[in-house]
């Protein structure tokens, strides 16, 4: 209950669309318990049953007012028209009544709709935009341990399960629950031994409901987890398309596929089962009572042991059959909320989870970066078990370069991680102009910064607004990066030009021009600070040549971390930190590390140079 009063809580003010809803709803289950309940009067008129002391009882009465009761409004009508204009006008003026009844149930009826649609549509777009937020908005670790398409799942499948599921619950948790109780109170009005009879069947039905719906959560969180696993495969393998080919594994993924989606048959399978279970046990216990009831009361009617009519009885057999559809709708609803509990317990899970990485209280806003950043003793580690880095060091002054070179997977790109603060140290500290990168706003510290990495991070856009992202760009300032980027002839040899749309990750350009683009949007930023994680590696000769004459070009001026796989490429950087297992074993310029007898800077450099 706690999720399902959260889940509706985003659609505050909740007045706004509840108070009316409501209305509505009450209304239009008053005009449709009205209809069953005129039909008292029509079958009286029809079995010549009308008592006309009883009518003059009626007349005797004062007018109606304001505060007149519905059905003494109705009385006294019905006497006057059946005085005036005997049996076959009261019958005109029954069906009459009975017509602008059924019409206002379905007016009002209709207008609750609208409302509870506007609810839903603000609550779902407002829950899916707040989870979208929150996800943004989590550090850099949380999304190297969660997979892309459990994300995507619980962002659209189970936040349209909870429009679907827990929405319709509070329509007929309203709604259907006023029409069971108008229809309740009608027949407690025409037989109060009757109606006690009858209403047994409900603590048996909710007890048999009440165990379904607990199996039923646990059958819809492993149907939803099975269709986030199955989101998940559908990502990886569309994205790596070309290696699922090349490596004739297309067998391989069927077969996950099929394992995935057997499994989240049977999970909607089974909750299909206990769901659908829950109506056809409603319709045999109220028609079983129905039955019950025309036995019981049938006898008393014609033994005479009864006061009501024949008119009466025959009315309270047709309101009470319409008992069962709300108590049915109302079971089905809650049943079938299952599902949108299970798949809100995982939007908000996503929602309630804290980033590693935040702003402090009070943290401080970075105007400019003037001095240096200075990295003391750091230490880091992805869990407790494995160590990356182990009392790192060094001063990164402006406008020089440094660069970090070293095995693959030795640390140099979680170094470069920790500058922009994408994680926290576990040990030592980082200081941008002396001040610790904890201590100020994130926004503030990475707004000092440019980063271009070894794969270009584009998107299914156009070539301008890939370079102006993020930027209230002109088409002048755009261009001019382009130019800077050595991207702009090739960006004008395209069919639209800037206005090219590049496709998914930037599919319909080469690795080169990825880069290059990547390269013109850390150019417009233009900031003073910039890591480049082995921007050329992923290039052939080329490529490499014009992509590092725009990384030069990008460079001047600026701070530079380069962490560089090439060593052409950082032969004048001003201080070379060779990374291995963790540690800087070596720091010094090019020329000085390659005068180290044994030195790890000089087996890299003999090696690529054979």
């Amino acid at each position: 209950m706690k999720t399902y009063i959260r889940l509706l809580s985003f659609a505050r003010p909740l007045s706004r669309f509840l108070t009316p809803f409501v209305l509505t709803s009450l209304i239009a289950s008053v005009f449709g318990v009205l209809n069953f309940t005129l039909l008292i009067p029509l079958l009286s008129i029809l079995f010549d049953q009308v008592n006309p002391a009883e009518m003059q009882k009626f007349l005797n009465q004062p007018p109606p007012s304001f505060a007149t009761s519905p059905t003494g409004l109705f009385n006294y009508y019905f006497a006057r028209v059946f005085q005036e204009y005997g049996k076959i006008g009261t019958l005109q003026f029954v069906c009459i009544v009975i017509v602008l009844s059924v019409l206002f149930s379905n007016l009002f009826k209709y207008l609750s709709v609208r409302q509870l649609e506007s609810f839903k549509a603000r609550m779902v777009a407002k829950l899916r935009e707040t989870v979208f937020d929150k996800t943004l908005h989590l550090h850099l670790g949380f999304f190297s341990n969660e997979r892309k398409g459990n994300l995507i799942s619980r962002i659209t499948t189970d936040v349209q399960e909870v429009e679907n599921s827990i929405a319709n619950t509070l329509s007929a948790a309203s709604k259907e629950f006023f029409l069971l109780i108008g229809y309740i109170v009608a027949l407690l009005s025409i037989s109060v031994k009757l109606t006690l009879f009858a209403i047994i069947v409900i603590p048996i039905s909710g007890g048999f409901i009440a165990t379904l719906v607990r199996r039923m959560k646990r059958d819809a969180q492993e149907g939803q987890q099975r269709l986030s696993s199955l989101v998940s495969l559908f990502d990886e393998t569309f994205g790596g398309m070309r290696v699922v080919k090349g490596f004739v594994a297309e067998g391989f993924i069927l077969d996950k596929f099929r394992r995935e989606n057997e499994g989240y048959r049977q999970a909607v399978r089974s909750l299909a089962n206990r769901r659908e279970l829950a109506s056809p046990f409603s319709e045999v216990m109220g028609v079983a009572v129905v039955a019950g009831i025309l036995l019981y009361g049938g006898s008393l009617v014609l033994s005479g042991q009864s006061d009501l009519t024949a008119a009466e009885f025959i009315s309270y057999i047709a309101i009470f059959s319409q008992v069962t559809r709300p108590a049915k709708d109302i079971s089905n609803a809650f049943s079938g909320s299952q599902r949108g509990v299970a798949s809100g317990e995982r939007v908000l899970e996503l929602i309630d989870t804290q980033p590693a990485v935040q702003n402090k209280p009070g943290a401080r806003t970075l105007s400019g970066f003037q001095q240096e950043i200075r990295v003391r003793n750091v230490s880091f580690a992805y869990n407790a078990d494995t160590s990356v880095l182990q009392n790192i060091s060094f001063d990164l002054s402006k406008g020089k370069t440094i660069a970090l070179v070293g095995a693959s997977g030795g640390g140099k790109s979680t170094i470069a991680d920790l500058i922009p603060r994408f994680y926290d140290p576990t040990a030592g500290q980082i200081l941008i102009d002396g001040i610790d990168l904890r201590d100020c706003t994130m926004e503030s510290l990475r707004a000092q910064m440019g980063i271009v990495t070894q794969e270009s991070i584009l998107f299914n856009d156009t070539i301008f607004n890939n370079i102006a992202f993020g930027n209230a760009a002109t088409e002048t300032d755009v261009m001019e990066a382009a130019r800077i980027a050595n991207a702009h002839d090739f960006i004008m040899a395209q069919p639209n030009g800037y206005q090219t749309i590049i496709g998914d990750r930037g599919g319909k350009l080469s690795g080169g021009q990825r880069q290059r683009i990547s390269i013109a949007r850390a150019i417009l930023k233009n900031p003073p600070i910039l890591i480049l994680d082995e921007a050329t590696s992923a290039l052939d000769t080329e490529s490499e040549k014009l992509v590092q004459e725009a990384l030069t070009r990008l460079m001047t001026n600026r701070t530079t971390l380069v962490i560089a796989h090439r060593l052409s490429t950082i032969q004048h950087a001003d201080e070379i930190l060779v990374v291995n297992q963790g540690r800087i074993v070596e720091r010094g310029r090019h020329d000085e590390l390659l005068t180290l007898d044994e030195g790890f800077y000089r087996k890299l450099s003999t090696m690529q140079s054979v």
